[in-house]
């Protein structure tokens, strides 16, 4: 017998059709018009494009919206973040501890004496300190900034000198309550072995900081490859503009410290305009710093001349208060400032050489305008390992392509 045939089947002309065009009439069909709204997927979830990555770049915006906050993907890098959050558990603990027990022994009829708000000035700033770092640390981190990681280890070193200075003058502060009876007699020796142990723990973590950084400028010296690609003097323009980001970040902090010690401290030995104006240079100060990074972005020359004049006037500033700190023509003022000195001395040096800087890299960066750089700023993403797959897909809906491009397929489906 002759063996059977296959059943055939007849595809009807308008069926030959849908099958090119997905499979689907229109206008489910896979094929998007140029007139179409490309940031709506025309395909259900979970579909047979959904599962081949043909869904549109309503995908990938789901898949990083949900992405917010960075975290880290290198050994690295999570090493760099541990040890900054370590070391600010461990100082904000021991920082706590002492701000605790002061206010405990401190009797009530010495609140308003300038040593009584002395030691819990200290203890705040440094406590600020360490949650400031940890925004940092973060921050370079995301940015892929070898500089700023750079900085965080000087600045590890800075709080270092602070902690050393804190330990002298909280002591120089408790023997002048103990002498007015103002505080009770065993607060010194309970508190001394944890204001021992705050430069100890800051020293280990500066050292760690700095073998960690080493390792971290190999890891991002290849991202910014990438992204500013092999043009050394464009890179060497774009480290200028790393460095003066970085250093503005570093101003913020150490202006800060040194006004609220002298708004908090030296309150009672100020005239009232001197402190009004002290008050009303911190908004200012911030705003000037926020406006001298936008400058910057937008390569406005007028704008950083101005900034430049205003940094200026700022190493003015911190000179006139050194000055009257030390100026022995006026015992009477210097004495006021003695229960400070040494911090408002170390924070005011370590502005002044921060504003020094800042004002040669920002010379330097408006030098560099209008020589190629503000394209990379403008656009500046480090593509990190959970968006590699969709670079191509992001470049060509960048450029108008009119068709939705998903990821491409790991294979090849022939139907």
């Amino acid at each position: 017998a002759a063996a059977e045939r296959p059943p055939t089947v007849t595809i009807t002309n308008h069926k030959k059709k849908t099958s090119h065009l997905g499979g689907q009439g229109f206008p489910n069909s896979s094929y998007i018009p140029l007139d179409r709204d490309r940031s709506v997927s025309p395909f259900p979830a979970g579909g047979y494009h959904d599962r081949e990555g043909l869904t549109g770049p309503s995908s990938f915006r789901q898949s990083t919206s949900s992405r917010i906050m960075y975290m880290p993907s290198s050994k690295w890098t999570w090493s760099f973040l541990l040890i900054a959050v370590c070391q600010a558990a461990i100082g904000l603990g021991l920082e706590g501890y002492v701000f605790a027990k002061f206010q405990i022994s401190l009797a009530s009829q010495a609140r308003k004496t300038t040593q009584s708000r002395t030691i819990p000035t200290y203890l705040a700033l440094f406590i600020f300190g360490f949650i400031y770092q940890l925004a940092l640390v973060w921050d370079a981190l995301r940015l892929k900034n070898t500089i700023q990681v750079i900085g965080l280890c000087l600045y590890n070193l800075g709080l270092l000198i602070y902690a050393t200075v804190q330990y002298d003058q909280i002591d120089r502060a408790v023997q002048v309550l103990n002498q007015n009876a103002e505080i009770s007699p065993g607060f010194g020796q309970d508190v001394k072995p944890f204001l021992v142990a705050v430069p100890c723990v800051l020293a280990l973590g500066t050292i760690a900081f700095s073998f960690v950084a080493w390792k971290l400028y190999d890891e991002f010296a290849w991202s910014i490859y990438k992204h500013i690609s092999a043009d050394l003097r464009l890179k060497r323009r774009y480290l200028v503009y790393q460095i003066y980001i970085a250093l503005l970040k570093f101003d913020f902090f150490f202006f800060l410290g040194f006004t609220v010690q002298f708004v908090v401290v030296v309150r009672e030995h100020t005239s009232n305009i001197e402190f009004a104006l002290t008050i009303a240079a911190i908004p200012v100060t911030i705003a000037i710093l926020l406006a001298a990074a936008w400058f910057t972005r937008r390569e406005s020359t007028l704008g950083m001349c101005s900034t430049i004049v205003l940094y200026f006037g700022a190493m003015a500033y911190f000179l006139f208060k050194l000055v009257r700190m030390y100026d022995m023509d006026n015992p009477a003022r210097v004495e006021d400032y003695e229960p400070a000195r040494k911090s408002l001395t170390t924070f005011a040096v370590i502005t002044l050489l921060l504003l020094i800087l800042t004002i040669v890299n920002c010379a330097w960066c408006t030098a560099n305008f209008n020589k190629g750089l503000k394209p990379h700023i403008q656009r500046r993403r480090v593509i990190g390992d959970e968006d590699k797959s969709y670079a191509y897909e992001r470049r060509h809906n960048s450029l108008g392509g009119a068709h939705a491009m998903g990821a491409v397929p790991a294979r090849m489906t022939i139907d």
